[in-house]
């Protein structure tokens, strides 16, 4: 039985996972989960049953579901470890670990619809301006000491896989648009430039050989 993605198309945790699958080439189906649709689609008894914290991702894989990228990640490095995502050094490895829990963990939720609606409107770009930047500066200079072609040495690894989504009451650029801010590359050359159209509006570009267009 194919495993079963409970995923939302703007959700940054959703997009870790799909990169991790299709970094593993695994085949899924996705049940799409409407974050905003009816009051939250999260918050229904079915759903709820399913993931008690009401959140996506959840993945229903060898019998058991599973909620939180993380955990999910790590899960099918270990059953399906080919190709490896996780370095073999465990120096690396702390660091790999490290580096997620900097952005899953000290960014992103920070910045996040239930947080904005808690802030009040008038505060909500301020607050996620001042978290994403102070999250994004600790990053740079972690990956100073970090980054090879990747974050961590010469291999792909989570942190690849986790890009900064933009919250709901960010303004948007338009596709290839590079505001004032420009881009930034993040750890000598290493393949993630993050590009700022507008702060806080960041886009995480995973993958993107050294030297790419910023």
């Amino acid at each position: 039985m194919q495993p079963i993605l409970y995923s939302y198309f703007r959700s940054s945790c959703s997009w870790r996972v799909r990169i991790a699958l299709a970094l593993k080439s695994i085949d899924y189906e996705t049940v799409p989960i409407n974050l905003i649709k009816d009051g939250g689609q999260q918050f229904s008894e079915e759903f709820q049953a399913l993931n008690p914290m009401q959140q996506v991702p959840a993945l229903k894989i060898d019998g058991i579901t599973i909620g939180q990228s993380l955990a999910i990640i790590e899960y099918l490095e270990e059953t399906r470890p080919t190709p490896r995502l996780l370095p073999q050094d465990p120096k690396r490895r702390a660091q790999v670990r490290m580096i997620s829990d900097v952005i899953a963990s000290g960014i992103q939720p920070l910045q996040n619809l239930s947080v904005l609606k808690q802030v009040g409107q008038e505060n909500q770009l301020t607050w996620a301006q001042k978290v994403i930047r102070s999250g994004f500066n600790a990053l740079e200079q972690i990956l100073q000491s970090t980054a090879g072609k990747y974050c961590v040495g010469d291999e792909v690894s989570p942190p690849q896989a986790f890009p900064q989504e933009p919250s709901p009451s960010t303004p948007r650029a338009g596709a290839g648009q590079r505001a004032s801010g420009g881009g930034v590359g993040v750890g000598r050359g290493a393949k993630v430039i993050i590009l700022v159209p507008g702060p806080p509006y960041l886009i995480l570009r995973c993958l993107l050989p050294a030297g790419s267009p910023q």
